[in-house]
């Protein structure tokens, strides 16, 4: 048995100008799914994901919630989840919690460890994934699968809108130096990545990576424990307003994995 306490969330520094609110995750009820969103200056594109995201949710057989993991956003994004949220009284609620350490992979933590349904998971704001693939997603976790990954690399696969030049690049080589650490897996940095409560908590307490290589680390954690890891094909849509910045992040990527690789057996 792992027990894991939330964030604390601290004080902002000066200059930001959101203050800090006390966490959703104290005054959650007890649903079968939670997704998370991390986001970053989303104010523009959170109401559409939002919308589509509570409408898709509404009509299936589970009961879900959708957390917002705002990662020290400078605009709106806090303030219009929250009118989202006040404004949203159906069957799918929408909390957001702060993540007061930078970068996604904080943020995915952060959102993860604060909830307490039976499967939970996260998916990026453009969803790039569609919705349809939670579906297949949630089947397999009520099979017993311990995570359900989308893939754009697997057989089947495809591309609605392909990667610029640059980015292709990048990944093709981020995939040969994760290879031999994750075995078996085409795609470990689809931004859609889904699992049940009790694996993940096992592998993330032994979880370091808070940047870019921490899918690959919680993936390389859930391999080593054993955990039955399923790889979903998708149809899927390169964001056009990515913040993902192909030379800047990609050379950060690339040392936080190999860095990974020196740590981790």
């Amino acid at each position: 048995m792992f027990t894991i306490y939330p964030q604390s969330l601290h004080p902002v520094k000066r200059g930001n100008p959101h203050p800090r609110w006390p966490s959703d995750s104290m005054r959650r009820s007890i649903v079968d799914l939670e997704v998370i969103i991390p986001a970053y200056n989303e104010a523009t594109r959170i109401p559409h994901t939002l919308q589509q995201t509570i409408d898709f949710l509404a009509g299936q057989a589970w009961s879900s919630r959708i957390v917002v993991v705002d990662n020290g956003s400078v605009d709106e994004t806090v303030a219009v989840v929250r009118r989202i949220s006040r404004g949203q009284r159906g069957i799918v609620p929408v909390s957001v919690v702060g993540c007061a350490r930078r970068g996604k992979g904080a943020a995915v933590r952060r959102g993860l460890l604060s909830g307490t349904s039976k499967f939970t998971g996260f998916f990026d704001a453009d969803l790039a994934t569609p919705l349809e693939t939670l579906s297949k997603t949630m089947a397999h976790l009520s099979r017993g699968a311990a995570a359900v990954i989308a893939s754009r690399h697997s057989p089947g696969s495809t591309f609605v809108r392909p990667q610029h030049l640059g980015r292709r690049v990048g990944g093709t080589a981020f995939r040969v130096l994760t290879r031999s650490k994750v075995k078996g897996i085409q795609d470990t940095q689809c931004g859609f990545k889904f699992f049940e409560r009790d694996a993940l908590t096992a592998a993330m307490v032994q979880c370091r990576s808070t940047g870019f290589a921490f899918d690959v680390e919680l993936l390389l954690r859930l391999q080593n424990n054993g955990a039955r890891i399923i790889e979903l094909p998708v149809a899927w849509t390169d964001g056009a307003e990515s913040t993902f910045r192909p030379f800047h992040d990609g050379v950060a990527s690339f040392a936080s994995v190999i860095q990974l690789q020196k740590a981790t057996p």
